[in-house]
């Protein structure tokens, strides 16, 4: 097991080391030394081109292993960054201290040192890359994860580091965004709740409401206690104190607040503290990846929150709840960034391609007349008649048609798409479906995302460039037209996946993991070496 080092214990063993890499066992000529130690290095590094790019350029100097201060500084730096890894949810057996130290301790020739050297940089550039890009490779866990993430040239981290202060350069590698911060908070006040116990017995009931009593009331009562949401009581009755505290935990939950413990409101309030503190370690580790700079405004759109918010100056000024991809088959939305440029407002619908072959060619061959409010387009685009086409000789492979759903209020994507033009072809749009949005979990549509006030929202984009914008947009909307509108300013679209997310007020809250992606994360980094920072109880 990892030991945990005292800052006293680190000291020390710093001290030791720079005196065993300062005089070493015995007196060998300067030259000598210099030699046998940039050869060493040379030889160490030859595996890593980045390693040796930099020590080549470096002149083969030392900056870990030299007998100066800043070099003591940085020594100390890394083994207080790996042995506290664990405190940004990151396995510190992966950069091993104790195996650092043995190989350290062990220096007694030039050459040991030189060895050393290299080792030191290699367990520094995983750590620093791991740290401020993510340990995990989102594509390689998902399929639908095509975040691009945004690593530096690895050669940067050893330079920057040679040319600053260390401790001020390691401070600086995490995410700078609030979030990362209050995600910290929030996984030390699992750890201890972990270790406390939890909050626990869970509720034996499927649902409960207003007006009924017994046992799984009670244990309803004894649970919201727990979680804070209700005061110490007595009351062995679903009463108003406890419709208001379920209201209250629905709202931070994203579920709706009618104070109902119904199924999805139930199930979440039987999630454990285990479960809570594994979405905020892979919370963690997606913002690590999500380490960009995100505009001045942009768009978020949360996934598992079925959200999208228009985000000015890290504030949100407009927020609607969304519709997202099925969670089946190629449905699920994936998570990417883009910029959005233009909407099109009385949008036409061209069926994407598996729709037409998977959905309405099977249903076209049963009923020419089928899906007749879909038109069928040739190549050119131009209208043909279903009466003269033989659907049964085509298959899925061969049929050589398209289709679309000219502009109308029952179009699929209703009176206004928001385009920010990417290779998934995902976009968000308007509905005419408009009941799912009452919903819990809102995941039904092909991929894209349905908003539910499309008009308000166009309207906020449209503020920066039209003095009345919603007269503007009602103007073209009664032109029953299908009209691109550019945006002079191009916003920054982002769609995200985080089941723990950090509210206005600083609280953390908790979505349902809707596509499964966080159980894959949370896979993967126990895979690696992460443990949770709690004795479950």
């Amino acid at each position: 097991m990892m030991l945990a080092y005292s800052f006293a214990q680190r000291v020390f063993f710093t001290c030791c080391i720079a005196m065993v890499l300062t005089f070493g066992p015995a007196p060998v000529p300067a030259f000598a030394q210099v030699t046998a130690f940039k050869q060493a290095v040379a030889e160490a590094a030859s595996s890593d081109d980045d390693i040796a790019k930099f020590y080549r350029e470096n002149g083969y100097a030392p900056i870990w292993t030299g007998a100066g201060e800043a070099d003591r500084d940085r020594r100390a730096a890394l083994m207080q960054a790996i042995t506290t890894a664990a405190d940004h949810g990151l396995p510190v057996a992966r950069y091993d201290p104790d195996a650092l130290m043995a190989t350290l301790s062990a220096v007694r020739t030039p050459r040991d040192r030189g060895l050393a050297e290299v080792e030191m940089s290699r367990v520094f550039l995983t750590y620093a890359r791991d740290i401020q890009s993510g340990m995990l490779t989102p594509r390689k866990i998902d399929s639908a994860m095509v975040r691009e993430i945004p690593y530096k040239d690895r050669t940067t981290y050893l330079t920057g580091l040679r040319d600053a202060k260390a401790a001020s350069f390691f401070r600086a590698l995490p995410p700078r965004s609030m979030e990362y911060n209050a995600l910290i908070k929030e996984k030390v006040a699992m750890e201890r709740l972990l270790n406390a116990g939890g909050w626990g017995a869970t509720v034996p009931a499927k649902s409960l409401k207003p007006g009924d009593s017994g046992s799984a009331v009670i244990a309803l009562r004894n649970r919201l206690i727990a979680m804070e949401y209700l005061p110490r009581s007595n009351a062995r009755g679903y009463d108003a104190a406890m419709q208001a505290a379920v209201q209250q935990f629905q709202s931070d939950h994203g579920l709706n607040d009618d104070g109902v413990a119904g199924s999805e409101t139930m199930r979440q309030i039987n999630v454990g503290v285990t479960a809570r503190l594994q979405s905020v370690l892979v919370a963690l580790e997606r913002e690590r990846w999500f380490n960009v700079e995100r505009g001045k405004r942009h768009i978020l759109v949360n996934l598992p929150d079925f959200s999208a918010k228009i985000i000015d100056d890290g504030k949100i000024t407009f927020r609607t709840r969304s519709v997202i991809g099925a969670n089946r088959d190629d449905r699920p939305t994936p998570e990417f960034s883009d910029v959005m440029d233009h909407m099109v407002i009385n949008p036409s619908w061209y069926v994407p391609r598996s729709i037409v072959t998977k959905e309405y060619l099977p249903a076209l061959k049963r009923n020419r007349n089928a899906v007749s409010h879909i038109e069928i387009t040739d190549r050119r685009g131009r209208k043909v008649n279903r009466g003269a086409v033989n659907f049964n000789a085509y298959t899925e492979r061969t049929f050589p048609f398209a289709m679309r759903q000219p502009p109308s209020r029952s179009n699929a994507l209703g009176l206004v798409k928001f385009m920010f033009p990417n290779k998934y072809n995902i976009y968000l749009h308007d509905t005419p479906a408009k009941s799912l949005f009452s919903r819990d979990v809102r995941a039904f549509s092909h991929g894209c995302v349905r908003l539910a006030d499309p008009f308000d929202f166009a309207y906020a984009l449209l503020a920066k460039q039209e003095a009345d914008p919603k007269q503007y947009f009602q103007s073209v909307l009664r032109s029953g037209r299908e009209t691109r509108v550019d945006l002079k300013e191009p916003v920054p679209v982002h769609l995200i996946y985080r089941t723990a997310v950090t509210n206005a007020r600083g609280h953390t809250e908790y979505r349902a993991d809707v596509y499964g992606r966080d159980a894959k994360i949370w896979n993967a980094l126990s895979r690696a070496g992460v443990v949770l920072g709690g004795v479950q109880g």
